[in-house]
């Protein structure tokens, strides 16, 4: 194995152990009694950020490989892709299941009440392609379909800081710093696109 290849194999080791860090930190807080007044709460709340923090993290590549030049991060894409999904996940079985214990009724309920937990879960439905067709053999068989696919990333991105805007109420700090991270990341891309046609 060449050396660029053996640091890129570590370097994804890497970075999967560090995805996992908030995941271990949940259980031992919980071990600790450390969840704070509301544990549920705390537990959507931090599994929410880190699926965005994932998210941001994936769109991020692409503008890195083009502003340094250095194609080999793009390696690191689908496993941040992944954990966002993974985090979303959790995220998703807490609402469900903490919070509301199954009851289909009190969900429904929920999201014909809260725009935010709509747009939330709009979200989590549009990124189930896209983990599902992540794997090389899909990008195969879908070819350039596989591309448009996955430009669903954009419109997850923006409903996702929709969904914590509409869900903080008083200290919109966060909310907007993600915002402008997005806004900055998409921008990006849109000027990349508009110079090539151009």
């Amino acid at each position: 194995m060449s050396s660029q290849k053996s640091l890129l194999l570590w370097g994804k080791r890497g970075l999967f152990c560090l995805a996992l860090v908030p995941l271990v930190r949940l259980f031992w807080l919980g071990s600790v009694d450390g969840l704070g007044a509301n544990p549920v709460e705390f537990i959507e709340h931090s599994t929410g950020t880190w699926s965005l923090v994932m998210l941001l993290g994936s769109l991020a590549i692409t503008p890195l490989c083009w502003l340094s030049g250095r194609k080999w991060l793009v390696s690191f894409r689908r496993m941040l892709g992944l954990f966002m999904f993974f985090y979303a996940c959790l995220h998703f079985i807490s609402y469900i299941w903490l919070d509301h214990w199954f009851d289909w009724g009190g969900i429904a309920r929920d999201i014909a009440k809260h725009p935010y937990v709509l747009v939330g879960f709009l979200a989590f439905i549009l990124s189930i392609p896209l983990a599902a067709t992540s794997s090389d053999a899909m990008m195969r068989t879908l070819g350039k379909r596989w591309k448009k696919l996955h430009q669903l990333t954009y419109l997850i991105a923006i409903l996702v800081v929709l969904h914590y805007f509409w869900l903080v109420k008083q200290d919109l700090s966060q909310p907007l710093l993600y915002a402008m991270i997005v806004f900055a990341l998409l921008s990006v891309r849109l000027c990349k696109s508009f110079l090539v046609r151009y």
